[in-house]
């Protein structure tokens, strides 16, 4: 029996999307898709159900010509070989083959029409992937550790845990109308790869003594969550064991579909009611629908190593390895996802696994095997050993695609990247994201400097520019990137940042990292130089 909603008693209080939702589910939108659109085209849409196709996994792209962007939900980033090569089939016949790998571990594909989408869904349910609520308001994908079952640095394995919870959720009619998008986080890592403090609900390694006996499982944050309100999630006093993260993960859901705010758009996310009510009310009310459960154990979560893992490490297993690759921004093609897959099926375990710095991981590969590995022509370009910059930048969308970005992004990183690699040699690798508009698809606010897409009036008419913010980190003593005055032409990126980070390796003390720097000297620091660097570029030109 479907769930009957209860915020309907006020519906002076329901933003407008809220009707439409009501007036049809979000998930009814994919059997119209099948049996109507994808044969009467893309004129036929409704404006109602174009918001719908988000419930399908599919958003128009730039410019709203026909052509759609797909979401394709990789639970914890972990596919198999197979998977990935029907991935790169649906590219090459309907995508340009081209290949994105996004923030949240999942695959992004461009260029798709109306009419093409029942084969893609079809070809995606023969290997068990769906690109089914990977957007609009309902759990979306379940990110995690992308080493999950080789992870030396692994309190528990998560994987069949995120498989359980995503099982449950996809296309659960019960929670297809939540007030916004709900992301989740589920990692047994000790240092924070799945990146607890930004979801509306993560689970993070934890243990604690229960009747004498020390017992393995989570501990459990809310409220989550970037966009131009950014919010730090916070931590409920609770213990979960591993077999009650279904549970728990069921009960909060339940309390943001039932209270979460529904009357803006704009202020609807889980953290916003966590903001209001505070972990203790919140935790009350979660009392109530999952009984009484132990308070917080002892805390597992020792760091935070961003989810960047380049290069060869040995696993959990003896003997084996996983190869961590560089994609230069998460952009590949269907020919390069084709040689991955069968790299993974002939020097690994068949895996191919996604993570949440745009990055790919081969896993299971022998000590006798990785040289030859190595020497694969894909992995040149694809290389477990990028030049520093390279190896952490990220970017979202950027306006190429996307109908909410303002400036272009991908290929700006990029360049980036390349002129910094080529100007400044520092032997840390620092954490530069590129983000195309508030929402920060490109995670801005947790990198070591973080660029937002801006424009700026020029005599030559409006240009691409940037602003810069510094110093964001998760982990213990997590905090946002802070904002620094002074707006950067997109052309003067790379020369500006270089004169930064420049100024940081003159000035800092042995060891000491980009992010120990700027929150040792202070922003102000930071901003007296960016305004010299900007100064000096106006009077030179």
């Amino acid at each position: 029996m479907a769930y009957e909603p209860i915020w309907t008693a006020h519906p002076d209080k329901l933003n407008k999307f809220e009707f439409a939702k009501l007036e049809k589910d979000g998930l009814d939108v994919i059997r119209t898709i099948i049996e109507s659109y994808a044969s009467e085209g893309f004129d036929s849409i409704t404006a109602d159900d174009m918001d719908r196709f988000k419930w399908a996994g599919v958003y128009q792209q730039k410019p709203k010509d026909g052509h759609f962007m797909m979401r394709i939900r990789i639970p914890t980033g972990i596919m198999t070989s197979a998977q990935a090569h029907a991935l790169a089939d649906i590219s090459t016949l309907y995508g340009r083959s081209l290949v994105d790998v996004t923030t949240r571990q999942a695959i992004q594909l461009h260029w798709l029409t109306v009419q093409d989408l029942p084969d893609i869904f079809e070809r995606l349910e023969k290997v068990d992937l769906y690109s089914f609520e990977a957007c609009g308001d309902c759990p979306r994908t379940i990110v995690g550790n992308p080493l999950a079952g080789i992870d030396p640095n692994e309190l528990v394995d998560t994987k069949d845990i995120v498989d359980e919870v995503n099982r449950f959720f996809v296309l659960n009619r019960d929670f297809s109308n939540l007030p916004r998008k709900y992301k989740m986080s589920i990692s047994g890592n000790t240092y924070n790869n799945a990146q607890a403090e930004i979801n509306d609900l993560s689970f993070t390694p934890a243990t604690k003594v229960i009747d004498g006996e020390e017992v393995i499982g989570f501990h459990v944050m809310v409220g989550g969550g970037l966009s131009a309100k950014s919010h730090l999630a916070q931590s409920l006093d609770l213990f979960v064991r591993p077999d009650e993260v279904l549970k728990v993960s069921i009960a909060v859901t339940t309390i943001f579909r039932d209270y979460g705010y529904r009357e803006k758009r704009h202020h609807a996310r889980l953290k916003f009611l966590i903001a209001d009510w505070g972990p203790e009310k919140f935790l009350a009310k979660l009392t109530e629908y999952i009984g009484e459960m132990p308070g917080r154990g002892e805390d597992k979560t020792i760091g935070w190593q961003a989810a960047y893992f380049d290069g060869v490490h040995p696993q959990a297993q003896q003997g084996l390895n996983y190869v961590g690759l560089n994609v230069p921004v998460g952009r590949l093609d269907a020919d390069e996802l084709h040689e991955l897959a069968d790299l993974a099926d002939r020097y690994g375990d068949g895996q191919i696994r996604t993570t949440m710095s745009q990055n790919i991981l081969l896993s299971g590969v022998p000590d006798n095997q990785v040289d030859e590995l190595l020497q694969a022509p894909v992995l040149q370009r694809l290389t477990p050993q990028p030049k520093h910059f390279m190896s952490r930048t990220v970017s979202c969308t950027g306006n190429e695609f996307c109908n909410l970005a303002i400036v272009e992004t991908k290929k700006r990183a990029v360049d980036v990247a390349e002129y910094l690699d080529q100007h400044v040699e520092l032997d840390e690798k620092v954490r530069i994201h590129f983000i195309g508009c508030p929402n920060s698809c490109g995670h801005k606010h947790i990198a070591d400097i973080g660029l937002q897409g801006s424009l700026i009036k020029t005599p030559e008419g409006m240009v691409d520019a940037f602003d810069i913010a510094v110093g964001g980190a998760l982990g213990p003593g997590a905090q946002f990137s802070k904002a620094l005055k002074g707006r950067v032409r997109g052309d003067q990126v790379g020369p500006v940042l270089a004169e930064l980070i420049l100024f940081y390796k003159e000035n800092r003390n042995a060891d000491e990292t980009f992010y120990a720097y700027v929150h040792r000297v202070g922003i102000p620091t930071f901003q007296e130089k960016l305004s010299a660097i900007l100064q000096a570029s106006t009077a030179a030109s």
